[in-house]
């Protein structure tokens, strides 16, 4: 069972903070208003839609993946919501620090399958998000929100708390003895290291599951897709400046002289961060 807290009590950021140093996780609840949580649900179906008619299906389907969709705020804007919510830039801050940056947000539409018929692909295979051990620092956290609830049955995340931030690897019999399924209402938001070894469940519940991934890393760390570039400049910049801060708008990299030589205000690798 994973501690859950409840993001309107008064001391939720201290508390989580704490439990994710020592345990690696921790689940919050009453993070995603369930308003927003039906948009989200029919977005992530036409960002399906819209990533099979311009990737194409042989492709998605020759990439190992299992329901993935990446890049959604591209084709549904309501995605950038998920940058905005106080929870999340608070336990961001308290984490890795004000200057980070997203380094990936995915959707998942994860199918159910007989039992024993789950496709083997890396997703449920026992890994890290941040697969590298520097001395204890914390470089990178997930916040994972369950858009549709969290069960057993349904492919709720496997977690193996007090894994993460390990020189040495566990060996996969104490994985698979000591992994715990995420179990979340709709609407929470799982939070974890990096570093933490997990896995996606098994869907055997005869439907869907929804859900969307966030990974957030100190800024000096590239990105998994470069967010200000496929996006564009129009969009990030009718974005508020945090958002475009998370999206890497203030540490562009420069690629001219006159680029590189530009005034302070306008430089594209803003100073101060990290």
């Amino acid at each position: 069972m994973l501690i859950r807290i409840r993001a309107g009590n008064t001391r939720w950021l201290e508390d989580a903070a704490a439990t994710l140093e020592y345990h690696g996780c921790v689940i919050i609840e009453d993070v995603i208003p369930i308003r927003l949580l039906q948009v989200l649900r029919e977005a992530l179906y036409r960002c399906k839609n819209a990533i099979e008619k311009e990737v194409g299906l042989e492709r998605l389907q020759g990439a190992g993946e299992v329901g993935v969709i990446r890049l959604p705020m591209k084709f549904e804007r309501v995605f950038f919501s998920l940058l905005e919510l106080d929870p999340v830039l608070r336990i961001v801050d308290a984490t890795v620090g004000d200057t980070a940056i997203l380094h990936l947000q995915n959707g998942f539409i994860l199918p159910s399958f007989a039992e024993g018929e789950t496709p083997h692909v890396f997703q449920n295979t026992f890994h890290r998000d941040f697969p590298r051990y520097l001395n204890g620092y914390l470089a990178s956290i997930n916040t994972f929100f369950a858009i549709d609830p969290f069960t057993k049955d349904n492919g709720a995340t496997l977690v193996v708390p007090g894994t993460h931030q390990r020189a040495v690897a566990p060996s996969q019999d104490y994985l698979r003895r000591h992994a715990v399924p995420a179990e979340a209402p709709a609407g929470a938001m799982l939070v974890f290291d990096s570093t933490l070894w997990h896995a996606a469940g098994y869907n055997v519940s005869g439907n869907d599951r929804l859900a969307v991934n966030q990974q957030f890393t100190r800024s000096w760390i590239k990105q998994q897709i470069d967010y200000v570039r496929a996006l564009g400049d129009d969009v990030v910049q009718s974005l508020s400046p945090r958002t475009q801060q998370l999206l890497g708008w203030y540490t562009r990299v420069v690629t001219s002289l006159d680029e590189y030589y530009r005034p302070e205000d306008q430089r594209l690798y803003r100073k101060g961060q990290g």
